[in-house]
């Protein structure tokens, strides 16, 4: 079966290289799904989640924050304003950060700037539990 190369960077590190089977991202346009041989593309990425499928039938899933894919006719690039394992999520922590971020929204004293902040942040925490969610729901391995 055809595979393509997969490169999925952060401005801390790279995320992933590797061999893959098929992807999944969501971008802003909704969610696509690429396979070998895929026509070029430029897209945004949205807050979400990527499924990246390996050779051996594993499955990766990853929270991602935003930033760019570019396919290419052998190769992808995630280019994530941050990307993170859905095993390496700590759902406590999140959580409590959900709460935070809701309860400040909800304060008298929020003005624009703080509130597409705090709005910013709810929506991290919640893409964050929902890929963890998922992830121990399905049992999805986390392949680094």
């Amino acid at each position: 079966m055809d595979k393509f190369k997969l490169k999925i960077v952060t401005p801390e590190r790279v995320v992933l290289t590797d061999e893959v089977d098929q992807l999944s991202v969501s971008t802003t346009s909704g969610q696509i799904t690429i396979l070998p041989h895929h026509l070029p593309l430029i897209s945004q990425l949205a807050p979400g989640e990527i499924i990246v499928k390996h050779q051996n039938k594993e499955v990766s899933l990853m929270a991602v924050f935003g930033g760019f894919i570019e396919v290419l006719p052998d190769e992808v690039i995630i280019l994530a304003d941050r990307a993170e394992y859905a095993a390496d999520i700590d759902e406590q922590r999140a959580e409590e950060a959900r709460q935070r971020a809701e309860a400040a929204l909800k304060e008298e004293h929020v003005d624009s700037e703080q509130f597409a902040m705090l709005s910013a942040t709810l929506e991290k925490e919640l893409n964050r539990l929902r890929v963890a969610r998922k992830y121990k729901q399905k049992g999805m391995h986390n392949l680094q």
